[in-house]
């Protein structure tokens, strides 16, 4: 099992949490499991509905879209990030390419989280807007 430090620092690196301080991050860290998959588990199908998101503490995950590869993530990663705002549908597979060791984030204690530290919502909002914005980029210039 990773050590909280280990949990702290990768979380750190994670964009949709950039902006948080140690005492935001250790909340989320606390409203986190840490769960190991061995290669080929399929960790979230594209088209069902997500309740958590993952970040991949140690190993690789390919993500795959319309059953086409798109990516491979490693450690500082997340996936599933949309299923902590929403109950929507995946907009991609993920599948461990290696054993890995995530970070599993519950929607619902996500939540709590962000119910006890609003300031938190108001990161996550700026950090969210900045990928939209890197993304318009990449598509219309």
């Amino acid at each position: 099992m990773a050590s909280k430090k280990h949990h702290l620092d990768t979380l750190r690196t994670v964009s949709l949490f950039s902006g948080c301080n140690n005492k935001e991050l250790e909340k989320v860290a606390k409203a986190s499991d840490e769960i190991r998959m061995t290669a080929g588990t399929l960790i979230v199908d594209q088209g069902q509905t997500g309740r958590e998101a993952f970040v991949v503490l140690d190993g690789e995950i390919e993500i795959k879209r319309n059953n086409r590869k798109v990516a491979t993530l490693g450690p500082g990663a997340v996936v599933g990030e949309l299923s902590l705002l929403d109950h929507g549908p995946r907009t991609a597979t993920a599948v461990c390419a290696t054993d890995c060791t995530l970070l599993v984030i519950d929607q619902r204690r996500f939540i709590g989280v962000i119910d006890s530290v609003p300031a938190i919502s108001h990161k996550l909002l700026a950090s969210l807007a900045a990928r939209i914005r890197d993304l318009d980029r990449q598509y219309f210039g």
